[in-house]
């Protein structure tokens, strides 16, 4: 369990898509998101679809548990657009999947493209009715005239079938693309962010929005940073954080002002000016910000590391990991094939304990906390998705090392030998297992702890 406080040894669970080489950009996992009990697995791809996945009851009645999924709805959620006034096409992608908790026998989720935000309710159907008085069993219209007595239609057992049907859809609110969409603990509302600005929603209200954070300067020249990513606090329902591409993060509370131009806090970590070069502004960029369960610390990502930061103390974080600081020598050859401009995503433990997050080469980084406000780190992880992996389920997974420089020992690989086509960009935790789903290209792999 999440909570069992020792060190957890990883093994495979399942892989879900093809393991083919040959794989279509429309295929891409680009979102991986839990529900609230984790019952269902969400994943976005570039190709607009949304798949669901839901836990398959044996594996949890089965002595260990197991983290087994199986797929529960497949459905097209945007298509692409084309925006006339601007001459500019509307990608089809999936940015973010967000669940709302569950208010009864259905589901319902949030998911969004670079423009358009929808609401859609996963329901359940296996029961139908027959016996209309004024069409046939088929559907069609019967003839008035040849109904000569009044039946009552009866409810009877049918196959099960999930329908995934758009509730609400949210458009025309963003000028830049959208990078967040948050729900907030009231459920009733939720933020979407894109480049410049913060909008607030009602779930209800499709046609209208209140734009709370606003920092587009009058003059676009004078433009020197932009919203990389937003959330809204777990419990505190007036409180939402946003990142940006300078490194730093803003606590604001809309009970001060409609537009939060003024933050309540500011999370910034002081540069060290002997180690500033031409990436630092890059690298410091944050590409993700996650508050914990508890709602007591945020966890930031930038290039080359994960911080944890205490929502009462600003001056610095108090816990860092490095993520790969062995790139740092790499900078300049990732800065001409473009991944330095990656945005990797990052995620909490159900008991707030342990992080996760993504790296290169099919890698991905488990780092153990120390107690509660200890700072003290219990141990870290390099495990990786792969098709090796695949072929030894119910196997521990082997812990990978990587070498900074061309001496390496038998068991490393080198940071040459690295592929960055194979990167893992986004990641989920299971919310009160240690279950996690790892995005790596078309694959979704699931893994376990192994009890």
């Amino acid at each position: 369990m999440a909570g069992n406080g020792g060190e957890t040894t990883w093994c495979f669970s399942q892989v879900k898509g093809t393991l083919e080489d040959d794989v279509t950009e429309a295929d891409l996992i680009s979102c991986v998101e839990f529900n609230h009990d984790g019952e269902l697995l969400a994943t976005g791809d570039k190709g607009g679809r949304v798949v669901i996945f839901q836990r398959d009851p044996a594996s949890k009645q089965c002595v260990p548990k197991k983290g087994e999924y199986n797929v529960y709805s497949t459905f097209q959620s945007h298509e692409p657009e084309f925006d006339y006034l601007k001459s500019l096409e509307i990608e089809e992608k999936i940015n973010k999947i967000r669940w709302l908790k569950r208010k009864n026998q259905a589901h319902f989720l949030l998911s969004t493209n670079d423009k358009t935000i929808k609401l859609w309710k996963v329901s359940e159907r296996d029961k139908r009715v027959t016996g209309y008085n004024t069409r046939e069993e088929g559907g069609r219209p019967r003839d008035p005239t040849r109904v000569t007595a009044l039946r009552v239609p009866t409810v009877r057992p049918a196959d099960l079938m999930v329908e995934a049907s758009p509730r609400r859809i949210f458009a025309n609110a963003h000028t830049y693309h959208i990078n967040s969409i948050s729900l907030n603990s009231d459920q009733e509302t939720y933020l979407s962010a894109d480049d410049l600005r913060i909008n607030l929603w009602h779930l209800e209200i499709t046609d209208q929005s209140f734009n709370i954070v606003d920092i587009k300067p009058a003059n676009m020249e004078e433009l020197t940073e932009v919203i990389t990513a937003a959330e809204f606090h777990p419990t505190e329902c007036n409180l939402f954080v946003y990142s940006s591409s300078k490194g730093t993060i803003r606590l604001c509370d809309m009970r001060a002002a409609a537009l939060c131009d003024r933050h309540a806090k500011l999370f910034e970590e002081p540069e060290d000016p002997h180690a500033r070069s031409f990436f630092s502004e890059i690298i410091s960029s944050i590409s993700d910000v996650k508050l914990s369960n508890s709602g007591r610390y945020m966890m930031s990502r930038d290039y080359l590391g994960l911080k944890v930061w205490d929502l009462r103390m600003e001056t610095k974080p108090v816990e860092t990991y490095p993520v790969h600081e062995y790139l740092r020598s790499k900078l300049c050859s990732l800065y001409e094939n473009d991944c330095i401009f990656d945005k990797f995503e990052c995620c909490w433990s159900g008991d707030d304990q342990r992080l996760m997050t993504g790296s290169y080469n099919g890698f991905f980084r488990i780092f153990e906390r120390g107690g509660a406000g200890a700072g003290a780190r219990r141990g870290e992880l390099t495990l990786e998705a792969s098709r090796d992996a695949a072929a030894r389920p119910r196997q521990p997974l082997r812990a990978r090392r990587v070498a900074a420089t061309a001496k390496r020992k038998k068991d490393e690989i080198s940071v040459d030998c690295l592929d960055f086509n194979k990167k893992i960009l986004h990641t989920a935790w299971h919310p009160h297992e240690s279950i996690i789903a790892v995005a790596a290209t078309n694959n979704l792999f699931i893994f376990q702890d192994k009890f």
